[in-house]
């Protein structure tokens, strides 16, 4: 079955950086678009970041526009974010998920998979 594994989660103080990776397998890759929420305790699950599956459009969250970055590697069936200048706010779990449709959907109905989830505390 589909599995989207997410990695690179930990601790780090503010204004300090982390990588997060979502390794797909069993997946027709180059079908869906990966896209990165993320949920802190106690809110909804909110769009951070996402990148098309032909990887010429992307689309980040106005929360943490030029901080965060998202790339994607078709052969490596993997998708990155590159967090930057992070904040306490950025706390959360962060899962990536896969979707069919196009145009950066806000909602989590749109996607057909989702990760685990791996966790990020930014201490101040």
């Amino acid at each position: 079955q589909v599995e989207l594994v997410e990695s690179g989660g930990g601790l780090v103080q503010a204004g300090g950086s982390l990588t997060l990776s979502c390794a797909a397998s069993r997946l027709t890759f180059y079908g869906y678009d990966i896209h990165w929420f993320r949920q802190a305790p106690g809110k909804d699950r909110e769009f951070v970041a996402g990148i098309s599956r032909s990887v010429d459009r992307s689309s980040t969250a106005e929360s943490v526009k030029g901080r965060f970055t998202v790339s994607r590697d078709n052969a490596r069936t993997t998708v990155y974010l590159q967090m930057n200048s992070l904040k306490p706010e950025d706390t959360s779990v962060y899962y990536c998920a896969a979707t069919r449709y196009g145009g950066f959907p806000q909602s989590t109905g749109a996607y057909s998979y989702w990760g685990q989830g791996t966790g990020v505390t930014v201490s101040s």
